[in-house]
């Protein structure tokens, strides 16, 4: 039976001819490509979805109401749980199909089915990964039955929705699509949603890039130089917590317990998780002359335990033994390794970053405050996760409602969901509420496996390979079989880079013994706890119904990837924190670079870090509890290594010290004064470095004149601030010359040339010839980022001038530096040139904004599609304050330029208890459909640091209500 179709409620936004105008543009350039009006406007227009009137959906039980306010943000009305997730997949669908489609073809390795050859070696690597075949195990063997109920409900709903519907009818992209492939859509299943969390999990995995680093930095860098690229968690910088440990006789984390110092050695005689990075290494710089840093003698162990695990040397710096116990061959070995480092960097920057660009830059703000604290006298929750730019946003904001809680209706919850799962994953319920920030923890290690044909070695024996079949499909070609190889640790990503064909002249095995399937000799194997199957998607409607801290933290248990750090605050007043999360607890090494795969020892043990032994805290005394990815609490005071690549604590800190000094002498904080401090855009590495900068003697005038724009600065990087664009670019040229002109190449980005010494090089630097090296790193996760493990290096040595890291090589222009303000001034010459040269001459006219913009692309045809495509799909540029490692963190990567690489996804302040003063805000809007009212029509408040009313009571629903869709049960068979 056709839908009951009504006409649009008169109560719409302005701005309806616009949208017609832009339209009729659209079609006038597609009717000019050749395919005619007709195309285009059924290519437009067809996929907007239906928002009132009644439609008859299979399998409902009940009518359902879907209530869209002003800004199409949805809350759904049901009377049993299975017809409300029935109608959030509907919804879902109905605004974001594509975007579900593309995502679950990227978790399954299945993208070349949509677009082509190009993604064929994407999808070997994510094939090899496995996320599919995981989220199915997950759901055959550890999910609870109510949750695959939830699931098959959710994808019940978004089916109906494609019923009868052909591709023009779900999405303009897809219109697009039918002119390369024949493309369609099939049926979507609960595995589909479970697969999504691992997504979310890969990009969120935490050190594995550092890892690979470390090992590739060996080319060209010493053991100390190294050290110093990686200093010691900087303890000034709160943690979360700053009480608390595992009591040793009821093996339990104590909150109010005092911490008792390294006490690993102690309590795990086989030292689970040393190595914890918090030695003081003092602040020597490296041993190179400027361009020429590179493998001069080691240094003695500074104490910071980075070394263990080495590939090739232990912690003394001795030749690492194998099994047997004769000498590795170290040399060959890390060139394997490297070589093979390289190979799989390159792989991870082909990977669709759902999330962001994975390194240190990335992260997220979250704090909640005491009553005691605030003007309501209730907890007030902030959060504002830190991802990846892109249209639409990650985030679809939403209401769960059941008319009556009840055993057959369990849920009351509104916040951010991802399209394509079931459930809110940020918000709150009747009772609590909740937000994320990633905690870091370190969940993957690589292994250099030892191969020999079709096997691997594991002490003195061989073990056989285990190995798959995969076959991917390609649009408009021939289908591609590949072979997926696994030892005991994990899969060979190794063997998914025409590169490692390089390995096996390096390796160390038999001519006559040739591995298969690429590589010869050595292969890297990944170990992720996001390959075993696990409950997360449990806790996410457990966490969506918990109504206190108890149940809470029950929830919270089955979050095992990615690990997370949860905050909390409930209408009784009280406030926590929970360190979720799989950790593993290594039998050897501390997880900071690649492990020897042959070797048992550097085996995990069976059991993760147990739950009850993870940190957490309730209602602490100091009346507030921050999360911005710094440590969870000191690392060298608690009974396990969580990572030892926390975030460095700049963003935490500073949040920090808004909230004492808004609250001291009796002051409280308010809902604005929540939403203010999200938008703190205070650069901290300005504050040490713009006094040393003005203290620099310049002679050049047009130097000086921009010299003088630092004089009256307050730090701030606002998007009309011209000191802001020019210390911003003093600062990427300072990290240029001190650190990032001697990295290795597979770090530096892609096209950046340099003239070198020969890597790995022992001859005399005067007898050296000099050889071109050029970038091979993608832009976004290219060094030096500049992001706050940068601040920390550079603050270590910057009151020591004449350390060896200031020293830079002479160019064309410019002498050669020695010192720290001979480097310095450098840098300021050479940003006043290319400021000039992207803003003009004139310095009045220059703008942070203007260097520092964001355009929101489409992650699919509107980036890589024809470029009238691009120009349909994306908007923008929106010119943003912010920056790096700032509370407002709008990130940039310093390697690269200054374009926006990642931003806070969405902010929300929860008024706990009086749900309907909480405020939100998305980075887009609620619809997919380009065109549509909603694509972006909160980027421009989400741009000034604006949040909309964010409504949940009924009443609230009603008086904000622009559009009512009845969803009614299907009458018949």
């Amino acid at each position: 039976m056709p839908a009951n179709t009504t006409a649009s409620s008169p109560k719409k936004k302005k701005g309806r001819r616009a949208r017609l105008l832009v339209i009729l543009l659209v079609l006038a350039l597609l009717g000019g490509i050749g395919y005619g009006g007709y195309w285009g406007v059924s290519a437009v227009r067809a996929s907007f979805p239906q928002t009132t009137g009644t439609i008859e959906i299979p399998g409902l039980s009940g009518q359902v109401e879907v209530k869209r306010d002003d800004y199409g943000i949805p809350q759904i009305y049901a009377d049993s749980d299975n017809d409300l997730f029935r109608a959030q997949g509907f919804v879902h669908a109905q605004d974001r199909f594509w975007e579900m489609d593309v995502r679950r073809h990227m978790t399954s390795g299945r993208l070349s089915e949509m677009f082509g050859s190009d993604l064929v070696e994407t999808d070997s690597f994510l094939r090899t990964l496995g996320f599919r075949q995981v989220a199915q195990q997950e759901y055959d063997e550890k999910l609870e039955p109510d949750t695959k109920k939830f699931l098959k409900s959710y994808a019940d709903g978004v089916n109906a929705y494609l019923q009868g519907k052909g591709g023009k009818d779900l999405s303009f992209e897809y219109a697009a699509l039918a002119f390369t492939n024949d493309y369609k859509p099939e049926p979507w299943t609960p595995v589909d949603s479970v697969a999504w969390l691992k997504a979310m999990a890969w990009d969120l995995r935490g050190n594995m890039q550092e890892e690979i680093d470390r090992s590739l930095l060996t080319s060209r860098l010493d053991e100390k130089q190294i050290k110093d690229l990686y200093p010691p968690y900087r303890v000034e910088n709160k943690p979360i917590m700053e009480n608390g440990a595992v009591d040793p006789a009821t093996k339990k984390f104590d909150p109010e317990a005092e911490p008792r110092g390294d006490i690993r050695e102690d309590e795990n005689g086989d030292e689970n998780g040393n190595g914890n990075g918090n030695g003081n290494d003092g602040n020597d710089g490296t041993d190179g002359n400027g361009g020429d840093v590179g493998n001069g003698a080691q240094s003695e162990d500074s104490g910071d335990g980075s070394t263990e695990g080495t590939l090739g040397h232990d912690a003394g710096g001795t030749p690492a033994e194998g099994t047997d116990g004769a000498p590795a061959d170290a040399t060959d070995a890390t060139e394997g390794l490297n070589s093979q480092l390289a190979a799989v960097s390159e792989s991870l920057d082909s990977i669709p970053a759902l999330l962001g660009p994975n390194g240190n830059g990335l992260g997220s703000n979250s704090w909640v405050v005491s009553g005691k604290y605030t003007t309501t006298n209730k907890p007030l929750l902030a959060n504002d996760p830190h991802l990846a730019p892109q249209l639409p946003s990650l985030w679809y904001q939403m209401g769960l409602h059941c008319r009556k809680v009840s055993d057959a209706c369990t849920f009351q919850t509104a916040g951010y969901t991802f399209s394509g799962m079931p459930g809110v994953v940020i918000g709150h319920n009747q009772d609590i509420a909740w937000g994320f920030t990633n905690l870091g923890a370190d969940v993957t290690d690589l292994y250099l496996e030892k191969l020999s044909g079709n096997s691997y070695q594991v002490g003195d024996e061989q073990k056989e390979l285990i190995t798959r079949k995969e076959v991917i499909k390609v649009a408009g070609g021939e289908s591609k079989t590949i072979t997926v190889r696994q030892t005991g640790h994990g899969p060979l990503i190794s063997d998914r880079s025409s590169e490692l064909e390089k390995v096996g002249q390096k390796a160390p095995v038999p001519d006559d013994v040739p591995a298969p399937d690429r590589a010869t000799g050595y292969g890297i194997a990944l170990r992720w706890t996001a390959l075993d199957a696990g409950k997360s998607m449990d806790a996410v409607f457990d966490l969506n119904r918990a109504k206190d801290f108890k149940t809470f933290r029950a929830a919270a248990k089955d979050f095992e990837v990615p690990s997370q750090n949860l905050i909390y605050a409930d209408a009784e007043g009280k406030i926590g924190y929970q360190a979720p999360g799989k950790i593993p607890v290594r039998k050897k090494g501390d997880g900071s670079v690649p492990a020897l795969g042959w070797d048992p020892d550097y085996d995990w043990e069976r059991d993760p870090v147990p739950f009850d032994e993870m940190p957490y805290e309730e209602d602490p005394e100091r009346g507030y509890i921050v999360t911005a990815n710094q440590a969870v609490i000191d690392p060298d005071k608690y009974k396990y290594l969580l990572t030892k690549d926390y975030g460095y604590g700049a963003r935490s800190q500073r949040i920090n010290n808004l909230i004492e000094s808004k609250i001291k002498d009796g002051g409280k904080i308010s809902t604005e004064d929540m939403r203010t401090m999200q938008m703190d855009n205070t650069s901290e590495i300005a504050k040490i470095l713009t006094p040393l900068l003005l203290k620099i003697d310049i002679s050049d005038p047009y130097v000086r004149e921009a010299q003088k724009l630092l004089e009256t600065w307050d730090y701030s990087q606002e998007p009309d601030s011209a000191a802001a664009a020019y210390f911003n670019g003093v600062w990427r040229h300072v990290l240029k010359l001190a650190f990032g002109n001697k990295l290795p190449k597979e770090m530096r980005v892609e096209g950046d040339c340099l003239s070198v010494r020969p890597a790995d090089s022992t001859a005399p630097l005067d007898e050296l010839e000099r050889v071109i090296e050029c970038g091979q790193r993608d832009a976004d996760s290219a060094q030096p980022d500049g992001g706050d493990r940068w601040f920390e290096v550079v603050r270590k040595i910057v009151n020591d001038e004449k350390n060896s890291w200031w020293r830079s090589p002479a160019s064309r222009n410019d002498k050669a530096t020695d010192t720290r303000d001979e480097l310095f001034a450098r840098a300021m010459e050479d940003a006043r040139w290319e400021l000039t040269a992207e803003l003009g001459k004139d310095i009045s006219s220059w703008s942070w904004g203007r260097l520092h913009q964001l355009t929101l692309k489409n992650q699919t045809l509107g980036t890589d599609g024809p470029g009238f495509l691009q120009y349909l799909l994306n908007r923008g540029p929106w010119n943003l304050g912010g920056g790096e490692a700032t509370v407002n963190a709008t990130g940039w990567n310093a390697a690269a330029g200054y374009e926006v690489v990642w931003v806070p996804s969405m902010r929300m302040v929860v008024n706990v208890g009086d749900w309907d003063k909480s405020r939100w805000i998305n980075l887009s809007g609620a619809s997919g459909h380009a065109y549509s009212a909603h694509y972006t029509d909160q980027t421009d408040k989400w741009a000034n640091g604006e949040l909309l009313d964010w409504s949940f009571s009924p009443n609230a629903v009603e008086t904000n209500t622009v559009d009512t869709l009845t969803l009614t049960p299907k009458a018949g068979p």
